[in-house]
């Protein structure tokens, strides 16, 4: 099989590049890992009573990482992924020696220093692609490197953290269809390209435009930018408006749960989104090259998007959202909450209609 991404080099080039974490000792690293597990256990019980949702599959426990493993457990994930896409998209057909020697090292080393950049800012993850249902990883050192410069209680702040990445834990096992429904995007939109070979050079152009941003803070071009067909740009409406209510949904979870358990919530939150808002030139690069900060657009309307459904139907009204993917907001709905009650419930609010 042809290979697209030398992923030894890629977990190589990840680790060699990923900044060090902050200074701990090692009896703090292991009350760290000790007290993120037991967080997170507590996080899951508020969870359920706040959403009424609660895991109906198995799921392996929460796993409290450093940067490298992160950064190697989303490799696996990605292998998982595109390994087989790359197969069915070339045929299997290698390409000369040359070509996927270079190649493939070229997309390696760009992938591993996207992935060195990521290492050192996510807090938490629920990684989807390497099984099933899916495993939730806590980076420790970026967690502790936070809530230090915010100077925030060290228990508060990463009981903030759990809250929202326990939500998307939840979100994949009490409703275990999201999972398939997102992958099935992933190879809908494969299946949208005008041909094979022209895709897996855009895939390889998408993966240099990150590494480029990076290297450059100047940088303008969006990976978006590499959408071309109009099939494309449907199956990509999908996908953003399922990120947008799943991300939406996590920070409303937090931010309703949040003044119940942690008592210095409000000030977390404040210093957060500053440090969220402000950032420095290379992660608003980075933002730019995502389109046009579509992260943190998410956070912000699906937060207004399920904040808006739950006040006119109530909590069990809004779990209704996951009955099926018909019942998934519409990438339109998600600025007008009322268009999406009067779709699954109703005008009335009462009968559902979907479809």
């Amino acid at each position: 099989m042809a290979q697209f991404v030398d992923w030894d080099l890629a977990a190589a080039t990840a680790g060699a590049l990923g900044k060090s974490g902050p200074r701990v000792s090692y009896a703090e690293a292991t009350e760290v890992v000790s007290e993120l597990r037991r967080l997170t256990d507590e996080a899951a019980g508020h969870v359920a009573d706040y959403t009424g949702l609660r895991s109906q599959v198995a799921h392996p426990p929460v796993r409290v990482v450093d940067r490298r493993d992160w950064a190697a457990a989303n490799i696996a994930g990605l292998r998982e992924v595109i390994g087989p896409l790359v197969s069915r998209l070339s045929g299997d057909k290698r390409p000369g020696p040359l070509t996927e020697a270079i190649g493939s090292r070229l997309t390696g080393a760009q992938a591993g220093t996207v992935l060195a950049y990521l290492s050192g800012r996510v807090l938490g993850q629920y990684e989807v692609f390497s099984g099933d249902p899916g495993q939730l990883l806590l980076v420790a050192p970026n967690i502790v490197e936070v809530e230090r410069k915010l100077e925030a209680d060290p228990r508060d702040f990463r009981l903030w953290v759990c809250l929202h990445e326990v939500t998307h834990r939840t979100q994949f096992t009490a409703v275990p269809w999201v999972r398939a429904y997102f992958l099935g995007e992933v190879q809908a939109f494969v299946d949208a390209s005008q041909g094979g070979e022209h895709l897996l050079e855009r895939l390889r152009r998408g993966v240099g435009t990150l590494s480029d941003a990076i290297r450059d803070p100047e940088s303008r071009t969006s990976v978006l930018d590499l959408v071309q067909t109009p099939a494309q740009r449907a199956v990509l409406d999908r996908l953003t408006a399922l990120m947008t209510l799943l991300e939406g949904h996590a920070e409303f979870v937090m931010d309703g749960v949040g003044p119940q358990v942690i008592p210095s919530v409000e000030r977390i939150r404040a210093a957060f989104n500053r440090r969220r808002e402000a950032g420095n030139p290379l992660e608003k690069a980075v933002r730019r090259l995502l389109g046009i900060e579509v992260k943190m657009r998410q956070y912000a309307e699906g937060r207004k998007f399920v904040h808006g459904v739950v006040e006119r139907v109530g909590m069990d009204g809004f779990n209704k959202i996951f009955g099926s993917p018909l019942t998934l907001p519409r990438l339109e709905e998600l600025g007008d909450p009322d268009a999406w009650v009067a779709r699954v419930h109703g005008p009335t609010g009462a009968t559902p209609t979907v479809g």
